[in-house]
């Protein structure tokens, strides 16, 4: 393949541009904030469970209490309307030492509700201090989360801002280049790591960073400036400038 010599050498400019971007698209894939959210992610899922199981506890104790809330204001009524048939005096006097006696057994039974209330309620403010606990990680997290969000958001406006720089460059170079030159470029770069034209420098390739063989400098310093020539071992488009050592 023939090229002017110069546009061979505006090869290196192009090759330095797709470098750029191919940092660029690496850069954007490896941004810390990536990590960092997903690991955010992964904490925020833990604790999310934590606060569906302490809220379950919550309602679970609320449930209770409001049964035996329940039960206690049933025996409390009972007891009461015992208290006041047994208070009117009225009826035959066995009636009313059994009224004296069922009256005992519910003052028992209500004390027995109260207590047991009582030590669910103690249950419950120990539950709700671990769902208010586990609650406000969560929140702090999110704050933490959305954060990392935002520079991460940031990061990618100027990764995305460098590429249209970079791209804006590229297409009237590439534009210019001759278009057979362009798709061997093209073509060897995508095989070869992203590099698809180098310096040929003091007689080593910058594409594999191997010097040249007495057999292939003297073939590439015999050929005419116009041919494009590559290398033996990496195949890349070997440049020559001032710097090549011909």
């Amino acid at each position: 393949m023939k090229a002017d010599p110069e546009a061979q050498r505006r090869l290196l400019d192009l090759q330095a541009i797709d470098i750029a971007l191919t940092q660029l698209a690496h850069k954007r894939k490896s941004l810390p904030e990536h990590a960092e959210l997903d690991r955010l992610a992964r904490e925020l899922s833990t604790m999310e469970d934590q606060r569906v199981r302490a809220q379950v506890a919550v309602d679970d104790l609320d449930r209770d209490i409001s049964r035996l809330e329940r039960d206690a204001e049933q025996v409390r009524a009972r007891k009461d309307k015992d208290q006041a048939r047994l208070d009117a005096g009225t009826g035959p006097a066995r009636e009313l030492e059994a009224l004296q006696h069922e009256i005992a057994t519910l003052k028992r039974r209500q004390g027995e509700l109260e207590d047991a209330e009582l030590e669910l309620m103690e249950q419950r403010e120990t539950a709700q201090a671990a769902l208010d606990e586990v609650a406000g990680r969560l929140t702090e997290t999110r704050s933490v989360r959305a954060a990392a969000e935002q520079r991460r958001d940031e990061a990618l406006a100027g990764i995305a801002k460098d590429e249209e720089f970079r791209r804006s460059g590229r297409k009237p170079l590439a534009a210019d280049l001759p278009a057979d030159l362009i798709t061997l470029y093209d073509k060897i770069r995508e095989s070869s790591g992203g590099i698809g034209a180098a310096m040929l420098r003091h007689g080593r390739c910058e594409g594999c960073r191997l010097e040249l063989a007495g057999g292939d400098k003297a073939r590439v310093k015999a050929a005419a400036a116009d041919e494009v020539v590559r290398c033996e071992e990496c195949r890349r488009i070997l440049v020559r400038t001032a710097e090549s050592g011909l």
